[in-house]
């Protein structure tokens, strides 16, 4: 009996470990299909995991084969934590293109060691090692090779993952074609570089972030202001920015541009920020080029800017205190187009002192806003942007408009000069053309249909208001906090033919704000607002009353108060009393909201889903137990 029991429990051992064996087989034989499979979900709201529809679209239009080598030192132990989870992100991430492309696009990795082969060849490609502080030497980069073509990319960045698959996708368009679209810049501001300044100044200065961008896409080329004929034969696009002092002649050479079919981007400024010139005396501080606006049917006031409280943005001031400008605008979603291809993706841009566009009534021409102020905005003189927050609170008053920073013109356009071109430039002399779209009288209706845009602000483009940049380990690196360069990039891409790349480029955000707690402040603003603006016209009111007063007295009493300015003077003093009471309260309920804002989502995050699923357990739990039962 014994026997049978020990033989039993050998037999049920056996079967046992059978069976444990054959489970682990089928985990392996699981395991391998779904390694070959590309199974992939992404529950970020934007999919930010996952490639858009212009990749695929560029994908699936591919003449060339590309390749992309990634050069990335894996076997560093020593490597930033932060670097070695990016590199994992992205490769996984490139996998996405192979699928996509149909085999079009391969992704080869090597890891370059010191003095192997693909060290040579990372050498070769312009891939220079990031030195840590270590010691050791970490190569981050990647190159795309597609017939004799080749885009590199010598230090990968993770601070722009947001932008990685625009990145990617622009190379892998660059690549399809091999000459690159022409892009003329006319420009007063120094946006090309410059000099050394002085004997200690060892290097000149670079040239302004928006041109080394589009220098990645675009052939770009600075125009001197001497009015030589421009042709949409020679340029795919002209960008005008802060021309303040462009001649009748140089005008008249972009007014032919357009009527040739030329596409133009213009950033007019009715007060300039960036210009080192601001506050010399006798120098302009606008840049408007009036006479063609108007050929264009639209018009800007030359000495306005916008004040918008809904948009104002926190700054310091010159006491050192940091207030709400509302002369600076923060443009958020509800200011853009989301109609347009350029703005629809667009999440913030910061304007400073911008001005307002409008539409001439009896215009023919197509106009559509792109970007436009809120509805607690209005206008007021250009030199009051330099007063701070405190002086333009007091006299503001809210139109029912909205103003118009940024639009777009389209139509066949009649010329800005009827009676030919100007003088100084006649032809036959140096620098006249032969070009029947530029010789003699020119142009006077347009030849081609051609499209403007249009910004009411040029110091947008500075690098100091949308972008931070640092020297890490010997590289610089730049990390964009807004859309003001992807305004530009989105603007050369449609004007240029490039469409597809614009709904990549700022499809989604990694960091997501607070817009609740945005909206209770805006509302508590608004509130203080309407009783500052009561307790400075109480001021006016009492110190205009207290004047009369004055002037009643005999010259006697000249330093003596009367009864009846001591009694104005205590009725103001209680009314500033219980106006800044109902400050304090404003401030008071405003932190109140905030808090009981974060209260509730504290109680949601640490109690209320543990809660959840604690009672969905407890609910399968007694559901298994009625079916065993």
């Amino acid at each position: 009996m014994s026997e049978k029991k020990q033989g039993f429990g050998f037999g049920k051992s056996l079967y046992s470990a059978g069976g444990a064996v054959l489970v682990l087989l089928i985990l392996i034989f699981i395991n391998a299909i779904i390694s070959q499979a590309n199974l992939r979900w992404d529950a970020t709201e934007d999919n930010l995991y996952s490639l858009s529809e212009g990749t695929r679209d560029i994908l699936s239009d591919m003449e060339q084969d590309v390749t992309i080598k990634v050069f990335y030192s894996e076997d560093n132990v020593n490597a930033p934590v932060h670097i070695k989870t990016y590199a994992r992100r992205m490769l996984d991430f490139l996998s996405e293109y192979e699928y996509y492309s149909d085999g079009r696009v391969r992704v080869e990795t090597y890891n370059p060691e010191p003095d192997s082969e693909a060290e040579d060849w990372a050498r070769k490609y312009g891939i220079e090692p990031i030195n840590i502080p270590t010691g050791d030497r970490l190569y981050f980069g990647l190159v795309a090779v597609a017939a004799d073509q080749e885009e590199v990319i010598p230090s990968i960045d993770p601070t722009r993952e947001a932008h990685l698959e625009y990145d990617i996708t622009r190379i892998i368009s660059r690549l399809q074609s091999p000459t690159k679209p022409r892009i003329g810049i006319i420009s007063d501001l120094p946006v090309f570089g410059g000099p050394p300044m002085g004997m200690m100044q060892q290097q000149g200065q670079a040239p302004w972030l928006y041109v080394e961008e589009l220098r990645k896409s675009f052939d770009v080329e600075r125009i001197a202001a001497a009015g030589d004929p421009l042709s949409p034969d020679d340029y795919d696009l002209v960008i005008l920015h802060y021309a303040k002092n462009a001649g009748p002649e140089l005008l008249y050479a972009v007014d032919q541009y357009v009527l040739a079919g030329g596409n133009l981007v213009v950033f007019a400024d009715p007060f300039s920020i960036s210009d080192s010139a601001q506050g010399q005396p006798g120098q302009v501080k606008s840049a408007i080029p009036t006479s063609l606006l108007s050929a264009w049917g639209v018009a800007m006031e030359e000495n306005k800017v916008v004040v918008d409280f809904d948009y104002a943005t926190r700054l310091r001031n010159q006491q050192n205190q940091v207030e709400n400008n509302p002369v600076w605008l923060s443009v958020g979603p509800e200011g853009f187009n989301s109609d347009e291809i350029i703005t629809a993706e667009l999440e913030s841009m910061l304007l400073p002192a911008a001005g307002a566009i409008t539409k001439i009534e009896d215009a023919t021409y197509g106009y559509e806003p792109l970007i436009r102020s809120s509805k607690n905005s209005a206008l007021t003189e250009s030199f009051r942007a330099q007063f701070g927050a405190q002086g333009l609170r007091r006299d503001f008053n809210p139109t029912v408009d909205q103003y118009d920073l940024a639009v777009r013109i389209q139509g066949t356009f009649k010329t800005a000069f009827p009676d030919g071109k100007p003088a100084g430039n006649e032809p036959g002399t140096e620098g006249a053309s032969d070009d029947a779209g530029t010789a003699g009288e020119g142009l006077k209706e347009g030849a081609e249909r051609a499209i403007i845009i249009l910004v009411a602000d040029a110091d947008l483009l500075f690098d100091n208001f949308y972008v931070n940049q640092q020297n890490l380990f010997g590289f610089q690196i730049a990390q964009v906090f807004n859309d003001n360069l992807n305004f530009l990039l989105n603007a050369a891409e449609m004007l240029t033919g490039s469409e597809s790349l614009i709904s990549i480029r700022s499809r989604g955000k990694f960091e997501r704000p607070f817009t609740r707690v945005e909206e209770l402040e805006k509302k508590a603003q608004s509130r203080w607002l309407a009783r500052e603006q009561e307790l400075v016209r109480k001021v006016e009111e009492t110190n205009r009353k207290l004047r009369q007063l004055e002037g009643q007295k005999d010259p006697s009493q000249e330093f003596i108060v009367s009864e009846k300015q001591e009694a104005e003077i205590e009725k103001f003093q209680e009314e500033k009393r219980r106006i800044q009471q109902e400050l304090k309260m404003v401030r008071r309920n405003l932190r109140a909201d905030i808090e009981a804002l974060g209260t509730k989502l504290k109680f949601v995050n640490i109690f209320l889903v543990p809660l959840l699923v604690a009672f969905a357990g407890l609910g399968y739990a007694l559901y298994r137990r009625k079916q065993g039962r």
